[in-house]
C-alpha cells in the first residue's frame, strides 16, 4: 500500500474543513443524529482473520486494556468481544466517540460490564497516561485532523510494550468492475474530505511525535468477499458520511445509479441467483505500530 502524493491546495482544503473541536464538518453532518441506525445495520464487520492478527501481534496476553477510539456505533467492539480469542482476554475496553448520535447506538449495542463509551477526540481521548495495552482505531483514523498531536496522544495513554492498531474495510474495485463504477459513482461526491483511499492518513509515520514513540509501522492487506444483495449494497452506499448529506434529490440520484450498476452487474459472481444473493469483493487493511 503506497502513498499518494496530494498537493498542498488539496491539503489545505481539507484542514479548513474541521471545526474547532477537531471533528470534520462533513463528519459531524454524515454521522449525525439520525444517521447511524443504517450505518450500524449495512456496514461490513470486521473479518476473523483479521482479528486473529491483532490478537497474533498484540504484546499483552491476557487481561488486555484497550482504547478504542472513533469506536462509531461499536461494529468493530462486538466484533473483538465475540471473537473466540479475544472474548476472555479483554479487561476493559474505553471506547471514544465524537458524534453523540454513534454513541447513542453504541450504547444500545454494545452490552458489556467491562465496555464504557464516552467523548473525546484523537488527540484528548480523557484516557489516563499508561492505561493501555492496545489503541485501536477502526474505520475512522482518516479522519484525523492532526497526526502529530494524535501520535503523542496515543503515546500518552499506551502502556510501555503497547501498541497502536488501525484498521479499515473498503470495497475492492479491482476485483469486479461493478464495484469500480460504483466507487466512481459515489466518489465524485467526496468534496475534498480526507478519506481513506487518499492515504493521506500515512504523513502520520512522517510526524516528530511518531518517529520519537513508534517503532516503523507494519502494513498488511487481506481480500475477503461478503454475500450481499442490490438492496445491501444501496444502503451501504447511502451510509457514506458524503453520500448521507447529499440533498434528497442528489442522494435518490445516487441510489438509482447504484442499483442500476449492480443490476448490470459486470463482473457479477452469484452466489445464489434466484434469491439475488452474489459476492463483495472487499479488501481489509490494518496496521500495526509498536511503541519503542
Amino acid at each position: 500500500m503506497s502513498s499518494n502524493h496530494v498537493g498542498d491546495t488539496q491539503g489545505i482544503c481539507i484542514r479548513e474543513q474541521f471545526l474547532p473541536d477537531k471533528v470534520h464538518v462533513t463528519a459531524q453532518a454524515g454521522f449525525g443524529q439520525g444517521t447511524n441506525e443504517l450505518y450500524d445495520r449495512v456496514r461490513p464487520s470486521y473479518q476473523d482473520f483479521s482479528l486473529d492478527y491483532i490478537r497474533d501481534v498484540a504484546k499483552q496476553t491476557v487481561s488486555v486494556r484497550i482504547v478504542e477510539i472513533g469506536a462509531g456505533t461499536g461494529i468493530f467492539t462486538r466484533a473483538l468481544l465475540a471473537h473466540p480469542r479475544w472474548t476472555s482476554d479483554v479487561q476493559q475496553i474505553k471506547a471514544v466517540e465524537p458524534s453523540a448520535g454513534m454513541r447513542e447506538v453504541f450504547e444500545k449495542t454494545v452490552i458489556d460490564e467491562r465496555v464504557t463509551v464516552h467523548d473525546g477526540t484523537f488527540d484528548n481521548t480523557g484516557v489516563e497516561d499508561h492505561w493501555a495495552d492496545l489503541v485501536i482505531i477502526a474505520q475512522a483514523f482518516h479522519w484525523c485532523p492532526d497526526y502529530d498531536k494524535a501520535s503523542a496522544e496515543f503515546a500518552r495513554i499506551l502502556k510501555p510494550g503497547g501498541s497502536l492498531v488501525l484498521i479499515w474495510n473498503l470495497e475492492d474495485r479491482g476485483r469486479a468492475r461493478w464495484v469500480a463504477q460504483l466507487r466512481d459513482r459515489i466518489e465524485i461526491h467526496e468534496q475534498g474530505t480526507p478519506q481513506f483511499r487518499l492515504n493521506l492518513w500515512h504523513q502520520t509515520f512522517e510526524t516528530v511525535s511518531y518517529r520519537e514513540f513508534f517503532e516503523s509501522p507494519v502494513e498488511k492487506i487481506w481480500p475477503y468477499k461478503l454475500p450481499t444483495n442490490v438492496d445491501i449494497v444501496v444502503d451501504r452506499a447511502s451510509s457514506k458520511s458524503y453520500i448521507a448529506v447529499l440533498p434528497p434529490i442528489d442522494k435518490a440520484e445516487v441510489q438509482a445509479d447504484v442499483r442500476r450498476i449492480v443490476d448490470e452487474g459486470e463482473d457479477k459472481v452469484w452466489i445464489d441467483k434466484e434469491k439475488g444473493v452474489f459476492e463483495y469483493p472487499y479488501q481489509v487493511f490494518v496496521v500495526v505500530a509498536h511503541l519503542k
